[in-house]
């Protein structure tokens, strides 16, 4: 085995002296250069330990015009799809989650209506394998579902209005903050659903292979948590906001909420499994659903007349929660609010 893993990464290297020597001679000094720094970033060698500086001079190189943004989203997308090799695919999905937290303006807008004929970012990786050795293959679940969870990511981010997550500018996230009163009924269940997906694709990470001494899967997984609290912060905004509604909402609007709000609990054994450590906005968050569930459930009772006492009451609640529930996963949304230019931080 080890054998195989030393001639696996002097091929690796080998590849990757002939990728930077083939970038070298582009007759456009641009674009050799941005093609460079993404072969630089996404080398075959496996890092031991963590180190981010080649994804930080993408970050910088993306902050210098639209047309440079536009490139290496480019190089970085067709690097993407084109390699079989777990550890470039990886650091490739690493950087465009670094680009969805912490990067440029200009470098998340070209993330965002890529590619430009549709505007969706579909990394279309669900039969990536790397049957190379035994480790591989088992790093490619993690491939396949670390780009399955980035399109939900961008998906829910489009459904917002605004990157989820995104520390760039604290300024956007608290007008939009702001704004969540004013927001429709529909708006607000739109985005409680887009959420609650978020948390569900959380939920699917693999639970195979996970080594300790893999750095890229250790950066993965702190992303994530950051990512799950941001998520939590914003459910917290909205059902909070939808408490205050809950008189005014019609049937169809309470099936809609109801079921978001049970799927949201559907995953807390395991987000609670990934994540043990106790945090005050995550207890609250289930909290609040628990309490919107039950508001909605002797709303619907004092409507119908129904009984007001006991174990009477208890049950009608539940029919109720099981017929509304019965529309179950099929309910998808589509968000009208969606300004591709509105970015924003989050609060970890």
């Amino acid at each position: 085995m080890g054998k195989i893993h030393t001639l696996r990464n002097l091929i690796g290297i080998i590849k990757d002296k002939a990728s930077l020597s083939k970038a070298a001679i582009l007759s456009n000094p641009t674009a050799a250069t941005l093609h460079q720094a993404v072969l630089r970033a996404t080398t075959h060698a496996p890092p031991s330990a963590y180190d981010d500086i080649h994804f930080n001079s993408l970050l910088v190189l993306g902050d210098s015009s639209r047309a440079t943004a536009s490139a290496i989203i480019t190089a970085l997308m067709d690097r993407l799809h084109r390699t079989r090799n777990t550890i470039v695919a990886l650091k490739c999905l690493l950087i465009i989650h670094h680009i969805i937290k912490r990067g440029p303006f200009i470098l998340q807008d070209q993330l965002s209506i890529f590619p430009a004929n549709g505007g969706y970012n579909y990394l279309k990786l669900s039969a990536f394998r790397d049957s190379t050795t035994a480790a591989t293959w088992g790093l490619s679940a993690w491939v396949r579902w670390y780009a399955r969870y980035l399109e939900t990511l961008l998906s829910t981010s489009r459904v917002l209005g605004y990157f989820l997550c995104s520390s760039s500018n604290s300024m956007v996230k608290e007008i939009q903050e702001q704004r969540i009163p004013s927001f429709l009924n529909l708006d607000l269940i739109k985005d409680m659903d887009s959420l609650v997906q978020l948390l569900e694709e959380i939920c699917k990470v693999p639970d195979s292979l996970l080594p300790e001494d893999d750095r890229l899967i250790e950066e993965i997984v702190k992303l994530l948590y950051n990512d799950y609290l941001s998520t939590v912060n914003e459910i917290l905004l909205r059902i909070e906001e939808l408490k205050h509604r809950l008189n005014f909402l019609n049937f169809g609007d309470s099936v809609e909420l109801i079921c978001s709000l049970k799927r949201s609990q559907d995953c807390e054994n395991r987000l609670s499994e990934l994540y043990p450590m106790k945090k005050a906005s995550i207890d609250t968050m289930r909290a609040s659903i628990q309490e919107a569930k039950d508001a909605i459930g002797m709303l619907k009772i004092h409507k119908e007349g129904g009984r007001s006492v006991g174990r009477e009451k208890m049950s009608e609640s539940a029919r109720f929660e099981e017929r509304v529930l019965s529309v179950g996963d099929s309910i998808h949304f589509q968000s009208g609010r969606f300004a591709m230019n509105d970015l924003s931080t989050c609060h970890d």
